[in-house]
C-alpha cells in the first residue's frame, strides 16, 4: 500500500499538525510558571487551567455537530486562527510584563472554546486525505508526533523559559497554529455532507451511532475509566514520590519512562495488524492497572517504573488502533459526533480524579485511591473481552456485523 506521506494532502496535514504539536506542548510547563511567577497563588493556576477545560467539556457535543455538518477543513483552519490569537495575546501580556490574570484566563477560555470545535475534526480530516487501506499508518505517524513532542516538549520549554521567558513558548504556539492554518488552506478534504437539521436531531443522531455499536460504548467505558484512574496518580503520585519514594527525581524518571513507552507503542501500532484490534487495544489498555496496583503496594521503584513503561506503551499502542478502527466503521458523515462522545467521556472522567482523589488520600492514605484506580481501570477494560462486538470486531467472522457498523 502506498505510504500516507506520499499523498500531498495528508503531508500537508502531517507536516501543520506536526508543528501545532511541537507549540502544544511547551505551554503546559510554561503556562502554570507563567501563572504562578506573576501571581504567586496556585488557585490562580487552577482557575485559568479550569477556564481553558469547563469551555471545552461544555462545547465538544457542538463541536461534533459542526465538524459533520461543514468540511473538517474549515472548522480545523478556522479554529488554528482563533487558537493563534489567542496564544498571541497570552505571550503579549507576558512580554508586557505587567499580565493581567483575568485576561489570560479569558483567552485560554477562547482557546478551551476553539479546542472543542477543533478535536473533533482530527478523524474526519485523516478519513479524508488517506485511503482506508493506510488508515493505521497515518494514525500512527500522528500518535508518534504526538509522543515525541511530549516527550521533548518540557525540554524545549525549559530552554525557552531560561532563555527568552515563558512569553516566548506562547508566540511559539500561536506561529504554529499560524502555519498549520496556512497548510490546510492548501488541503483538499474529502466531506461527506449531512441534512440541515435541528441541532438536537443532530446530537440524537451521533448518539445513536454510538449506541448501536456495542464494542465503542462499551470501550468508551474503559477509556474514560482510564482517564479518571491517570488523575488519580497525577494527584496523589507526587506526593508519595516526594515523601516515601526517592524524591523528585524519581517521580520525573518514572514520567520519562512513560513517554518513551508512550513513543515506542505507538511505532508499534504503524507495524502490528491485529486481527481482533479492539480487543488486543483494550487489553494493553489494562496494563495501567500495574503500576497503579504496585504503587499502592510499596512494590520496588524500578518495579513500578518499569510497569508504568509498559502501560504507557499500551496506552500508545491503542491510538493508533482504535482511531483507524472507529474511521474504518463510523460512517463519514456521523464521524465528527462520534469521536466527539469519546473526548467528552475521557476528558470528562479526569476532573472526577482530580476532585475525588485527594478527598481519599486524606481520609484513608493515598494507598487506597491507586488501589481502587488499579481495580476500576482493570475491570472495566479487561471487562470489554465479554463484549460480543468487542470479540468479533476484525474477525475473520465479521460479515454478519456490518449492519452494526463493523468494517467488512
Amino acid at each position: 500500500m502506498p505510504h500516507p506521506l506520499r499523498t500531498r494532502a495528508f503531508r500537508l496535514l502531517f507536516i501543520g499538525r506536526t508543528l501545532s504539536l511541537i507549540g502544544d506542548a511547551v505551554i503546559p510547563t510554561a503556562l502554570s510558571l507563567a501563572v504562578y511567577l506573576a501571581t504567586g497563588s496556585t488557585g490562580a493556576l487552577a482557575l485559568v487551567l479550569g477556564c481553558a477545560m469547563v469551555p471545552k467539556l461544555l462545547l465538544l457535543p457542538l463541536g461534533g455537530v459542526v465538524g459533520d455538518r461543514f468540511n473538517a477543513r474549515t472548522v480545523a483552519l478556522t479554529t488554528d486562527l482563533v487558537r493563534c490569537a489567542t496564544q498571541l495575546f497570552v505571550g503579549a501580556e507576558l512580554l508586557g510584563g505587567s499580565p493581567a490574570l483575568w485576561q489570560i484566563a479569558l483567552a485560554e477560555a477562547v482557546g478551551g472554546a476553539a479546542g472543542a470545535f477543533a478535536m473533533p475534526t482530527a478523524s474526519p480530516l485523516i478519513r479524508g486525505t488517506v485511503a482506508e487501506s493506510g488508515l493505521l499508518r497515518a494514525n500512527s505517524l500522528m500518535a508518534v508526533v504526538n509522543s515525541a513532542t511530549r516527550l521533548g516538549g518540557p525540554a524545549l520549554a525549559g530552554l525557552l523559559i531560561l532563555t527568552a521567558g515563558p512569553g516566548w513558548a506562547f508566540v511559539l504556539d500561536g506561529a504554529t497554529f499560524a502555519v498549520s492554518a496556512a497548510l490546510l488552506s492548501a488541503v483538499e478534504v474529502r466531506h461527506v455532507p449531512i441534512p440541515r437539521r435541528s441541532l438536537l436531531t443532530d446530537l440524537k443522531e451521533g448518539w445513536g451511532e454510538v449506541r448501536s455499536r456495542d464494542w465503542y460504548w462499551t470501550s468508551l467505558i474503559g477509556h474514560a475509566t482510564w482517564n479518571g484512574a491517570a488523575a488519580v496518580l497525577m494527584t496523589v503520585g507526587p506526593a508519595l514520590f516526594l515523601r516515601e519514594l526517592g524524591g523528585k527525581g524519581v517521580w520525573v524518571a518514572l514520567l520519562q519512562t512513560g513517554a518513551v513507552g508512550l513513543l515506542l507503542g505507538s511505532l508499534l501500532a504503524g507495524r502490528a495488524r491485529p486481527r481482533r484490534p479492539v480487543l488486543v487495544a483494550n487489553l494493553g489498555l489494562a496494563t495501567y492497572a500495574l503500576p497503579l496496583g504496585l504503587l499502592a503496594a510499596h512494590a520496588p521503584v524500578a518495579l513500578t517504573i518499569a510497569a508504568y513503561g509498559v502501560a504507557q506503551a499500551g496506552l500508545g499502542f491503542l491510538g493508533p488502533v482504535w482511531d483507524s478502527s472507529v474511521q474504518s466503521a463510523v460512517p463519514a458523515h456521523a464521524l465528527a459526533r462520534v469521536t466527539s462522545y469519546d473526548w467528552l467521556l475521557s476528558l470528562g472522567a479526569m476532573p472526577l480524579g482530580y476532585a475525588l482523589a485527594p478527598l481519599a488520600a486524606s481520609a484513608w492514605g493515598a494507598e487506597v485511591p491507586l488501589a481502587i484506580a488499579a481495580v476500576a481501570v482493570g475491570a472495566a477494560c479487561l471487562g470489554t473481552a465479554a463484549v460480543p462486538g468487542v470479540r468479533r470486531f476484525g474477525a475473520p467472522d465479521k460479515q454478519p456485523e456490518r449492519a452494526a457498523g463493523l468494517p467488512a
